[in-house]
């Protein structure tokens, strides 16, 4: 508490000052009223637009921006067509709280929760809380943005984004929605010739960036730059039993060649088409399977599909163990190389005892108390014994 000669002193100075400036002074504007915030209404806003979502009515979306303001309507607009050609099913939109104040303008932003869920594709909806800018205009109260600068944003609700659905294949993308929906199309087809039981269909999405796939993952920024593709569930959410989608990162694919390119988006299929987002799994087997599937019938040597771990071997020899957890990290030194280490395993497995009983064998191990145990009992030798032999493949490879 301010003592009452400091609050005197503070009364003297400040009149002090009046009386020796020869500037005339300006009271301070007041600030945003506090009734300038005005949840209730942004409330019903957000009900309005998860019914234009619902009835596919695009012109609705569109009057909720204000007038003039055509970007916003155009995002609007495009939110419910997007919706509408996926479709998105049980879309609702709520208001959750305002994140700090009005600004000079009277705009606050606000935090919104929304649930959606890809008919046809997802079993369970998805939940996710989006940044969303309202403002006062006119007496009434309009949406001013949707997702913010930074914020996460799904895919489906970014502001230009196409979309192709075609039987068993679904595709996101905000930029070359063709060209990603033929991947993802031959994706299917690939990962059933191992997978013949999968039939829930593949979903893949294409944000406009890097960044854009680490907003649509709710991710910290820089976190999937150096990834080509990943496969979560639409909201991130961990728990077994929910639907997975394929993430691409555009300025990744871009660097690569069609093969490479579809490579990736088959890898990534098979995960979803085998679970693995839910598993229990070592990592070499989960990744090499993705690569045994993705690589099945590439007409490529093994010394272009394996180049990165024959030269490691030629450096510094054959690794001692087959690829612990931490060397599928995209920082670690031999990334590339572990994945191909891990695909060369399953290769081997499969050569022994053959593709279908490389899949049960995948299916059983999921959570498995004794992985050592059921290896043996499926391939007929212990896995310290597959190692070696293992080791031996890539020593001959790389003489």
């Amino acid at each position: 508490m301010v003592g009452l000669s400091s609050f005197l002193a503070l009364i003297v100075a400040g009149t002090l000052w009046v009386l020796l400036s020869d500037e005339e002074y300006v009271a301070p504007p007041p600030g945003p009223a506090a009734s300038d915030i005005r949840p209730a209404e942004a409330a019903a806003l957000l009900k309005r637009l998860t019914d234009a979502v619902r009835g596919g009515d695009a012109s609705a979306a569109r009057e909720l921006a204000a007038g003039g303001d055509e970007e916003t309507g155009a995002a609007l607009a495009t939110l419910v067509r997007t919706a509408r050609g996926i479709p998105v099913d049980d879309v609702d939109l709520r208001y959750v709280d305002e994140l700090g104040g009005a600004d000079e303008e009277g705009e606050w932003r606000a935090v919104a929760s929304v649930t959606w869920r890809f008919r046809g594709f997802d079993v369970e909806r998805s939940t996710s809380e989006v940044e969303i800018g309202f403002a006062p205009r006119g007496g009434d109260v309009v949406i001013t943005d949707v997702g913010g600068p930074a914020g996460r944003l799904p895919i489906w609700m970014a502001p230009e984004v196409s979309v192709r659905r075609t039987g068993a294949a679904l595709t996101l993308a905000t930029s070359d929605v063709a060209r990603y929906h033929r991947m993802t199309r031959r994706a299917v087809v690939v990962v059933r010739r191992v997978v013949p039981g999968w039939r829930s269909g593949l979903v893949v999405e294409v944000p406009d960036s890097a960044a854009g796939l680490d907003r649509a993952l709710a991710a910290e920024p820089g976190t999937f730059a150096n990834v080509a593709g990943v496969t979560a569930s639409p909201d991130g959410d961990t728990d077994r039993g929910r639907s997975a989608h394929v993430f691409l990162n555009p300025d990744r694919m871009e660097t690569l060649e069609p093969l490479g390119a579809q490579v990736v988006v088959s890898h990534e299929a098979a995960h979803v088409a085998l679970g693995a987002t839910e598993s229990r799994l070592p990592v070499w087997l989960a990744e090499g399977m993705a690569d045994y599937v993705a690589l099945r019938d590439v007409p490529l040597p093994v010394t272009t599909t394996a180049a990165q771990v024959i030269r490691q071997v030629r450096e510094e020899g054959p690794p001692r163990t087959l690829p612990g957890d931490a060397e599928f990290d995209d920082a670690s030194q031999h990334f590339g190389a572990a994945y191909e280490a891990a695909w060369l395993a399953c290769r081997l497995l499969a050569d022994r005892v053959g593709e279908r009983a490389l899949l049960r064998f995948y299916r059983r191990a999921d959570g498995v108390r004794d992985f050592p145990g059921l290896f043996a009992e499926t391939f007929g030798l212990s896995l310290r014994a597959f190692t070696r032999e293992w080791r031996q493949s890539l020593s001959d490879l790389a003489a």
